[in-house]
C-alpha cells in the first residue's frame, strides 16, 4: 500500500514538476524569451488544440465550398447540373411516350385497325333510348327552369353553339370503284383516275406523315383543323414532306399505283375525327 502511495506522489510530482523553456539568441546568447510550464500544461494545451483542429476541419468540410476539393465530395455545380439533366430526361421520356403514342394512331390509321362504335357517344339521351338500364329522371321544376333557359339562349349570340363546318375540295376528280364500308373495315373510298393526275389537299392542314410502305406504296396524311385526317394513298410520288403546311387544293401528290394493296392507278383516301372514321362521300362530291 505504501508503495503505491510513494509511486502515485511520484507520479505526481513528474505531472506537475515544473520546467522552464528559455529561447536564447544563437549568437551572443541572450534570454529573448521564456516560460514556465509541466508536463499537465503540455498535455491539456496539446488536447485542446487536437479538439480545435477536428472541430475547425468538421466546419470547414460541413459549411463550406472548400469540401469540394476533397476527394470523394461532388460539386454543387455538379450536383445542379444532375439535377437539371434528371429533369430534362424525364421530360423527354414524356415527350417521346406522347410521340410513340401519336406514332401508334397514325399506323392504326394506315391499317385500319378500328374498333366499331356501336352507339351515340355524344348524347347521353340515344343511349338511353337504346339501353334501358340508363334512366334519366327531372323534376317538373327542373323541366320548366330548363325550358325557359332554352328559350332565354335561343337567340342569344353570345351562348349559341357553334357547329363546325366542312368545307372540303376534291382530292382527285374521277369514278369511284370501292365506296366507303366500315362492316368490311373498308373505311375509304378508291377512286380511279388517270395516272399521274394531281391529288391536292382537301384543306388546309400539317403534313403528319410522308413515307413509302410496302402495302400502300407512298402514302401522305394531312392533320386539319377539329381533329381532321386526311389520308392518300398509292400515290405515284409525293410533293410535300413531314411538317410541312399546306392549303386547301394545293398539289400533294400524283395518282399512281404503288404499293401490294392495288390493281390499277387510283386514289384510296381515307377521312378520320377524333380517330373515328368518316364516310368520305359525306363532305366530298369526287364526280
Amino acid at each position: 500500500m505504501t508503495q503505491k502511495e510513494k509511486r502515485a506522489k511520484k507520479f505526481r510530482r513528474k505531472l506537475l514538476h515544473k520546467y522552464r523553456l528559455v529561447i536564447l539568441n544563437e549568437e551572443t546568447f541572450e534570454e529573448r524569451f521564456s516560460f514556465k510550464l509541466n508536463r499537465l500544461n503540455v498535455f491539456v494545451f496539446s488536447t485542446l488544440f487536437a479538439l480545435f483542429l477536428i472541430l475547425a476541419t468538421t466546419v470547414i468540410i460541413a459549411f463550406t465550398p472548400l469540401r469540394e476539393y476533397i476527394p470523394g465530395y461532388s460539386s454543387t455545380a455538379l450536383k445542379k447540373r444532375a439535377t437539371q439533366l434528371t429533369y430534362k430526361t424525364d421530360s423527354l421520356q414524356q415527350i417521346l411516350d406522347v410521340n410513340e403514342q401519336y406514332l401508334a394512331s397514325i399506323k392504326k390509321v394506315l391499317t385500319g385497325d378500328v374498333k366499331t362504335v356501336n352507339f351515340n357517344k355524344d348524347s347521353l339521351i340515344e343511349v338511353a333510348k337504346t339501353d334501358p338500364s340508363v334512366l334519366i329522371r327531372t323534376s317538373r321544376k327542373d323541366s320548366l327552369l330548363r325550358e325557359t333557359v332554352a328559350k332565354e339562349d335561343k337567340y342569344n349570340p353570345l351562348t349559341a353553339r357553334q357547329v363546325p363546318q366542312y368545307t372540303l375540295f376534291a382530292p382527285v376528280k374521277g369514278t369511284i370503284t370501292e365506296g366507303y364500308d366500315s362492316k368490311a373495315k373498308h373505311y375509304a373510298v378508291d377512286v380511279v383516275t388517270a395516272k399521274n393526275s394531281p391529288v391536292k389537299a382537301v384543306a388546309d392542314g400539317t403534313v403528319i406523315f410522308a413515307e413509302w410502305t410496302v402495302a400502300t406504296g407512298y402514302v401522305i396524311i394531312l392533320k386539319h383543323d377539329n381533329n381532321l385526317i386526311s389520308v392518300y394513298k398509292h400515290n405515284a410520288m409525293l410533293t410535300k414532306e413531314q411538317g410541312e403546311i399546306v392549303k386547301a387544293g394545293e398539289v400533294i401528290g400524283t395518282v399512281g399505283n404503288t404499293g401490294e394493296l392495288t390493281t390499277g392507278p387510283h386514289l384510296h383516301f381515307e377521312l378520320w375525327r377524333d380517330g373515328f372514321p368518316i364516310n368520305p362521300t359525306s363532305f366530298i362530291d369526287f364526280d
